[in-house]
């Protein structure tokens, strides 16, 4: 049998989990000419659920990580070449002719790919506008392209302007959808919430929250019910989501290792998710001591007081005005969370903590 979780990478169905509602907004508003900004933290899902949803669309999209951008120029190339991979090279030549920066194609014989390449110009942006042009020009007012930018807030800094420059390009363009992706929410906000950037409600914004808790539960009951009864099926996936908390990879994570250990194993029922847990803590010890060493002590001490259930603030021995500094740096690190209250994001390097450091 084959695993029926997983993370780490884009999920799709099978692995995927609900997000009907998600969808099925993302969906009407692509049917628009409006714009999406989803924000969320980080491993939530929020870049399986676009995949799938542009997917579903069933129009030419580009999908593009921004933190493999170090330059507009590599934006460009890499707009460019995913473009030609949804339009034949010999469909859109007449039109490369216009690029006022003429790019350079070479072919992988490995795969038979296309690499683009672009000479140094002394504006590097004109570049980047002819690409953003030609996803223009080969849309269609029918089947206009989706353009994503994951994890938007690492090109902003690229270089001074580039907001105001691409806000100006992009809001002329009639025949592109673009949905801007972010996991780092202050950054995001500050992008497409502040009235002082040129990007202030250029999209339709969507918050991706948790899969809701019933929802989780379901999914996990069926996914594991073939090595257990209902019974059984259903605690266990309480006390999976009791740990996680219905973080999205989390909760596949620790899923897939208790149906390893349930499947290959045969692990006793009640034991499962604290056998999981311990293998998962064992196996990432030298990863997380590595990354507590990172810390100074102040965060240690903020991290310390989360696993204990405790506001950061109920440090005594801490001015509020270090607590809240720390706190907004473990959180825009993506070591800290907010829902409802501020929880460390990994559960199981909580559990590493409270074994090894508390």
């Amino acid at each position: 049998m084959e695993n029926p979780f997983r993370f780490g990478t884009v999920v799709d169905s099978p692995y995927f989990t609900d997000r009907v509602e998600e969808l099925s907004r993302i969906a009407e508003i692509l049917n628009s000419k409006n714009h999406l900004v989803v924000i969320s933290p980080r491993r939530f899902g929020k870049t399986s659920l676009v995949r799938k949803a542009v997917e579903q669309s069933g129009r030419k999209f580009v999908f593009l990580n921004m933190q493999q951008v170090t330059s507009i120029e590599d934006l460009a190339s890499l707009l460019l070449r995913e473009i030609l991979r949804q339009h034949p090279f010999e469909r859109v030549k007449h039109l490369l002719k216009n690029f006022r920066v003429v790019p350079t194609f070479s072919t992988n014989p490995l795969n038979d790919s296309i690499e683009v390449s672009f000479q140094p110009a002394i504006n590097n942006f004109v570049m980047l506008e002819d690409t953003l042009s030609l996803a223009e020009k080969v849309s269609t007012e029918d089947n206009r392209m989706i353009v994503v930018l994951d994890e938007f807030q690492e090109f902003i800094g690229i270089e001074k302007g580039i907001d105001k420059k691409l806000r100006a390009f992009m809001q002329e363009q009639k025949r592109v959808n673009y949905i801007f992706l972010g996991s780092q929410e202050s950054m995001m906000t500050q992008i497409f919430e502040s009235k002082k950037s040129p990007f202030y409600h250029f999209g339709q914004l969507m918050r991706l929250d948790k899969i809701p808790y019933d929802d989780f539960l379901s999914y996990i009951m069926e996914r594991i019910r073939v090595t257990a009864g209902d019974e059984q099926c259903e605690r266990i996936a309480k006390d999976i989501l009791e740990e996680t908390a219905c973080h999205p990879y989390y909760t596949q994570q620790l899923s897939s290792v208790v149906w390893d250990l349930l499947v290959y194993h045969k692990t006793p029922y009640d034991e499962v998710v604290r056998i999981a847990i311990e293998n998962l803590v064992r196996v990432h010890d030298l990863d997380f001591e590595r990354l507590w060493l990172t810390f100074n002590k102040t965060d240690r001490k903020i991290l310390q007081i989360l696993c204990k259930g405790l506001s950061p603030y109920e440090l005594r021995d801490m001015p509020t005005s270090t607590s809240f500094s720390a706190i907004k740096r473990l959180t825009q690190d993506g070591y800290v969370i907010r829902t409802d209250r501020y929880l460390i994001e990994d559960p199981i390097f909580r559990h590493w903590i409270e074994e090894r450091q508390t």
